[in-house]
């Protein structure tokens, strides 16, 4: 039998009603020493808060400066520092405007994916089968009283870290 789906390590559904509780885990991810060489996924529909998201997880990295959404530009690269001190490079995709798979390999992002530091990418789906597996996948949806309700999902060791220390 062939798998068809990555394994899924462990599951959290969380609720984050406003975005200051978005800001929250956003900061205890930015504080896990996994989080140096993670691959992190934001799924959801248009307004679930993924940027809103990356954007709280920069500032918690120390990231200065308008935080932009790199929908045109495809990625958005970062250098920032760890809250130790540690030099830690970021790179933010968005793949939102990608018809094609194909654009992935076209685009040459598959040297800047191998090289070290954080991944974040949004609408991961639109890269793949191309873009290597997320540690952990965030699927945001939106609720009516503009709450979030976030699926997380580990992959991978990393991806149970960054879990895990955000529940500390």
């Amino acid at each position: 039998m062939t798998l068809t789906h990555l394994p899924i390590l462990e599951t959290r559904t969380l609720n984050w009603p406003d975005e200051a509780a978005c800001g929250l885990f956003a900061a205890q991810i930015a504080q896990q020493p996994a989080l140096h060489d993670a691959r992190i996924e934001l799924d959801g529909p248009l307004g679930a808060g993924k940027t809103t998201f990356v954007r709280h997880l920069l500032r918690a990295l120390g990231a200065t400066g308008r935080i932009k959404s790199p929908t045109y530009a495809v990625v958005e690269p970062y250098e920032l520092c760890t809250p130790k001190g540690q030099p830690l490079a970021v790179s933010h995709f968005d793949f939102y405007r990608f018809d094609d798979p194909h654009e992935w390999a076209d685009a040459g992002l598959r040297d800047l994916y191998a090289e070290p530091g954080l991944k974040i990418a949004e609408w991961a789906e639109k890269a793949a089968p191309y873009l290597p597996p997320p540690d952990l996948r965030l699927t945001l949806a939106p609720q009516p009283d503009d709450s979030r309700t976030v699926c997380a999902e580990a992959f991978s060791a990393t991806g149970l870290a960054l879990l895990h220390g955000a529940a500390a």
